[in-house]
């Protein structure tokens, strides 16, 4: 059963990866799937992906943007003292 990313997804996965200077081999690499597989979901209009694929990805992009928040937050805390 194949799932699709939305445009709005995608688009944040790609702008997370820019922020983070990532190749798509590095992006791949970190989220555990293969080169061809993220340069697909990059490319392709409808973007089926499996569950799996989907979970993957996803889960990424929300733990970069938490570890990121808990750094503002930690910046921010420490700047008070």
């Amino acid at each position: 059963m194949a799932m699709s990313l939305t445009d709005k997804q995608v688009i944040a996965i790609k702008r997370k990866r820019g922020e983070l200077g990532l190749s798509i081999a590095g992006l791949a690499r970190q989220v555990g799937l293969s080169r061809r597989t993220v340069y697909n979901v990059f490319e392709n209009n409808s973007r089926p992906v499996t569950p799996a694929t989907y979970r993957k990805l996803i889960d990424w992009l929300v733990d970069e943007y938490a570890t990121q928040d808990l750094k503002d937050s930690q910046a921010v805390a420490t700047q008070d003292k």
